[in-house]
């Protein structure tokens, strides 16, 4: 079992649904970014877009404003650094000040110029499963007969033919299920369980689950979700079982929680392996 890499987000944006204007300004961004790291973070997606529910998208200026100077100065430390965009002017300026990574939530559907901006580039490149941006988004979670597995999955392999048609290389792509994002709660638990179905598309996954609404519903009290800032004990657990069904990358908030978790996990995987020989329990 590989060990999934853990991306530790850094949102410098002063709405998003978990920690937003936490990190609103590059110090702190930066600062912040530099205890991910600590943490044990291998990778940090810096973004400056909310893509929270009904969320209204920064204008393109404000946007490079804000996630510009973090990707510099945590590139410059030596940092592995992703840009959270879904625009390529935004992608091709982050790649530019150091970034290696593109994390598309929009998977080259929300600006038909980043599949070039890729192309041109060496950047490792995350498409995520997206139908539309975050103000309408909830309008569009019918998967009709075949249900939301098999629609992701589908779509998602629709968009990986166009991103490699663009000239892209299918090793440099990594695939997101996309959970939350025209997605119901329901929807997010059958595609967790279903992600085995995914791996007919031949390309490591990443999912973001971290803090996230579904289980803040899982999770509520006397009928209202838990708040944002206390799920982070059932997002550990949830790791754990992502570990072992071998997803790669996971994109998460505390990353702390989440290497212990993972820690857990290779440690009992160490234990169940005698002679090289696994005697049950974990794949």
């Amino acid at each position: 079992m590989t060990r999934p890499r853990v991306m530790g987000i850094v949102n410098v944006t002063p709405d998003s649904f978990s920690d937003g204007g936490l990190y609103a300004d590059a110090e702190r961004a930066v600062a912040h970014g530099q205890q991910l790291l600590a943490d044990g973070a291998d990778v940090l997606d810096v973004g400056g877009e909310s893509t929270r529910p009904g969320a209204v998208r920064p204008l393109m200026d404000e946007e490079l404003a804000r996630v510009i100077p973090v990707i510099t100065e945590m590139a410059a430390q030596g940092a592995v650094v992703s840009v959270d965009t879904m625009r390529a002017t935004v992608a091709a300026a982050a790649l530019a000040a150091g970034a290696q990574i593109i994390n598309d939530v929009s998977g080259g559907l929300a600006d038909p110029e980043m599949l070039s901006v890729l192309a041109g580039s060496d950047a490792t490149y995350v498409a995520m499963h997206w139908r539309a941006h975050a103000a309408t988004m909830a309008d569009f979670t019918d998967y009709g007969p075949e249900g939301v597995v098999e629609g992701v999955r589908r779509e998602l392999g629709e968009r990986l033919d166009v991103i490699t048609a663009a000239g892209v290389d299918a090793e440099r792509v990594i695939l997101d299920p996309g959970l939350g994002f025209a997605k119901t709660p329901a929807h997010n638990w059958e595609l967790l369980a279903g992600l085995a179905s995914l791996d007919a598309l031949g390309r490591p996954l990443l999912v973001g689950a971290s803090r996230k609404s579904f289980l803040g519903r899982l999770l509520a009290d006397g009928g209202r979700p838990r708040e944002v800032g206390k799920r982070e004990f059932a997002h550990a657990a949830l790791v754990a079982l992502l570990a072992e069904r071998g997803v790669a990358y996971l994109r998460v908030h505390d990353v702390r929680a989440t290497c212990d978790a993972l820690a857990v996990v290779d440690a009992l995987a160490d234990a169940e392996t005698v002679g090289g020989v696994r005697q049950g329990g974990l794949p």
